[in-house]
Parts: C-alpha cells; sequence; structure tokens
C-alpha cells in the first residue's frame, strides 16, 4: 500500500532551495549518496492531499482555476511561524488573509516558486 506522498520542487537554483529548506525551514533531511553532489531529500511530515475541481460554484460565486499541482506547509499558528520564519531569513509575498478554509501567507523559496503557508481551518486528514 501507499506509505508515503513524495513531492517535488524543480529549481533554477537547486543549491539555494536545499539551503533554504535545510537552513529557514530546518527540516530534517537525508542525502542521496547515489548523486554523489549533496543532494537532500527532506522530511516533511504528515501530509495531506486534497483534489479540487477545475470549476465550482460556492454561495453563488464561480471559482475557476488552471489544472495544476500545489504544495502547501501547514501551521498551527501562522503568525508565529510567519515571524520565526521572518527571523531565519525568509521573506513573505503577501500579507495574512483568511481565506475561509484557514489563515494564509505566502512564502518566497530562492530558485523555486512560493509556496503557501497555512493555518487550517478545516478538518485535517492527518487526523483520520
Amino acid at each position: 500500500m501507499i506509505t508515503a506522498c513524495h513531492t517535488l520542487i524543480y529549481s533554477d537554483d537547486a543549491e539555494a532551495t536545499r539551503a533554504f529548506f535545510r537552513d529557514v525551514l530546518q527540516l530534517p533531511s537525508v542525502e542521496d549518496a547515489g548523486s554523489g553532489t549533496g543532494w537532500l531529500i527532506f522530511r516533511t511530515g504528515p501530509s495531506e492531499l486534497g483534489v479540487h475541481p477545475t470549476r465550482s460554484e460556492y454561495e453563488g460565486r464561480v471559482y475557476e482555476s488552471p489544472r495544476q499541482h500545489l504544495i502547501s506547509l501547514q501551521c498551527d499558528d501562522v503568525e508565529a511561524t510567519r515571524a520565526e520564519l521572518e527571523e531565519r531569513g525568509a521573506e513573505f509575498t503577501s500579507g495574512i488573509q483568511d481565506e475561509g478554509y484557514g489563515l494564509v501567507t505566502t512564502i518566497a523559496v530562492p530558485g523555486a516558486d512560493d509556496l503557501m503557508l497555512y493555518q487550517p481551518k478545516h478538518a485535517l486528514a492527518l487526523d483520520a
């Protein structure tokens, strides 16, 4: 059976991106010895997978999104987490906003696209 979800980030500067995950987010990692280049694989902890429609209507409003994959980081307290990450040098590209499903902000990732950081308000599959 499925034992985990392996996520990939493709980066224009893989070393800077790996350093960000190692030094700023402080994610534990292992080195892939087969690569011979310091290729780190990070532990991200428990995970969830949600499937969203590309078009939906809710309370009279239409929501549309292109078909895509999205990586988000979850936390228990987005304000405290953001402050701690800023102390470690993280830069954020948006303020904290209430999106209904959670309190959301966006963190810049060196060499790669931004990641969403959010404090969920929805039921968590982690508790299932």
